[in-house]
């Protein structure tokens, strides 16, 4: 079985061959042209996909609902005062490691022999420092024309 060698195979050759072919007096090569024109296109226009836009399918829509359909509004009322005293809880509970957190810390810049409540100034200059740009961004510029 031979291998096909793409090692003879040249474009300007391809083209010279093409020159030559087209130079040779044929009296139908215009017919054969416009022909050989005429079935690529035919060929392209009925295999060429069509795209046809559907409109999009209409979404269904699943309502979940966590409460049952009649409650009162006693049931209301006393669901949102249990789930607020859980959200106090929660900010007791992380106000209190927030505290136990600063006491570590405190204890820790002790023993390194630093002073706490130097430290404390300085890194409470250093973060109000960090937030008054923030906050100069967020303030809205007032519009007007450029100055010169």
């Amino acid at each position: 079985m031979r291998m096909f060698n793409l090692g003879n195979v040249s474009p300007m050759d391809g083209i010279g061959s093409f020159i030559e072919q087209w130079k040779q007096p044929t009296p139908y090569r215009w017919q054969i042209l416009g022909v050989s024109v005429a079935l690529t296109f035919t060929m392209m226009v009925l295999f060429a996909p069509k795209t046809e836009r559907a409109p999009p399918e209409k979404m269904q829509i699943t309502y979940i609902s966590s409460w049952p359909e009649g409650r009162s509004d006693k049931e209301i009322a006393a669901s949102n005062a249990v789930n607020q005293k859980r959200k106090e809880a929660a900010a007791a509970v992380q106000k209190e490691r927030e505290e136990f957190r600063k006491a570590f810390y405190r204890k820790l810049a002790k023993a390194s022999g630093m002073d706490p409540d130097e430290l404390a100034r300085e890194y409470g200059q250093r973060d109000a420092a960090q937030v008054k740009p923030s906050a100069k961004a967020a303030s809205p510029q007032p519009a007007g024309p450029p100055t010169k």
